[in-house]
């Protein structure tokens, strides 16, 4: 794996365990040589990840649109930042460049984004692994919500396994490196 992409929050949130994650992340990722690819933002969780990964000499690439450059603060420093039109082009350009996607703690677009990559890997439009960090219970709900939806027959058991999930950051990079995505049902 040469290259994640990391979804996570624009902002820092409330608990310091997200933050000890975001930096573990960077960390992480400078220390076996994975890049980063993410959203270009300097700011909140997002900025935490690229930092702590440059700090550790790391490659990151970011993606943002320009009209988010003043709201996410567009990061200086980066390997290489890319400034698109649109929201699409940013998603589009940030799954292009990633061997896998990673998510943290966030919002919406953080969201967004995971379940957009997902239902990609579902379809056979990419084959590559998709993983949730479940920092300090954060996503316990989504994790019920997404068994539910399996109990109800919503979600194909095959589907809900597609998406890796661990509470343990180097066993979830692990398994995302191992990740064989099982064919594609449309």
């Amino acid at each position: 794996m040469r290259h994640i992409c990391i979804y996570c929050g624009s902002s820092s949130g409330n608990n310091p365990a997200f933050h000890d994650a975001a930096e573990s992340v960077g960390n992480l990722c400078a220390q076996r040589g994975i890049g980063i690819v993410y959203g270009g933002g300097s700011v909140g969780l997002m900025g935490m990840v690229a930092d702590a990964a440059l700090a550790g000499g790391g490659e990151v690439i970011g993606v943002i649109p320009k009209n988010l450059v003043t709201l996410e603060k567009e990061h200086r420093g980066l390997t290489q930042l890319f400034e698109v039109e649109t929201m699409h082009e940013r998603k589009k350009l940030m799954m292009d460049h990633a061997d896998g996607f990673l998510a943290l703690p966030g919002g919406y677009g953080t969201l967004e984004e995971l379940f957009e990559a997902m239902a990609w890997l579902q379809l056979g439009y990419h084959q590559k692994p998709v993983a949730l960090l479940n920092v300090d219970g954060y996503y316990d709900a989504l994790i019920t919500l997404m068994e539910s939806m399996e109990q109800s027959g919503l979600l194909k058991p095959q589907h809900h396994k597609m998406l890796l999930v661990d509470t343990d950051l180097k066993k979830l990079v692990a398994r995302m490196e191992s990740f064989v995505a099982p064919n594609a049902e449309k």
